[in-house]
């Protein structure tokens, strides 16, 4: 079992984002509680999007195609500073981030797993590339929205449960990119 798994804990929320308590990680997607959640959609200056395609190695949705990154903030971390962590974590770069709504799904994974999130969404631009770290990303690659929506629309098994939601929620700012 991986320790980190069974060691790491999640801010479970209610329906209001108010932090009811905390749980094991992989317990709580077995549970399908909900908890607090974070996606973050980084943008280069020709408003190409990075996209991650999941570790092969990852508990869930292994090899799907994702957001730029995404996680859970620790116990008494704010949901900002871990979007940031996480960024330089899995993609191995920081930029500004700016948080730009939040929503709530549930999606059952397979083997016996639940995503039931409340997700918050940053935006952020960076022109460079990124230096993934091979536990957390397989590939990655820059996409203009356009061929991300059909991408999704003639293939959605390819990508995260959490990506669509996420995207509408993205989308429904007036300026991802201000």
């Amino acid at each position: 079992m991986n320790t980190e798994l069974t060691e790491e804990r999640v801010v479970l929320v209610d329906e209001h984002d108010t932090d009811v308590g905390t749980g094991e990680k992989l317990a709580v997607h077995q549970s399908g509680d909900l908890h607090r959640a974070f996606s973050v959609f980084v943008f280069d200056g020709s408003r190409r999007l990075l996209l991650q395609r999941r570790a092969l190695t990852k508990y869930h949705s292994a090899g799907l195609w994702s957001n730029t990154c995404c996680g859970h903030p620790r116990p008494g971390e704010d949901t900002a500073d871990a979007a940031n962590r996480r960024l330089r974590e899995e993609m191995g770069f920081t930029c500004p981030l700016r948080h730009v709504g939040s929503f709530s799904y549930r999606a059952a994974l397979g083997n016996g797993l639940v995503e039931h999130e409340l997700d918050h969404v940053f935006a952020g631009t960076f022109n460079g590339e990124p230096t993934p770290h091979p536990s957390e990303v397989a590939e990655y690659r820059w996409i203009t929205l356009g061929d991300l929506e059909q991408e999704m629309a003639g293939s959605p098994e390819k990508f995260t449960a959490w990506l669509k939601p996420a995207l509408t929620c993205l989308q429904s700012t007036e300026s991802i990119l201000e």
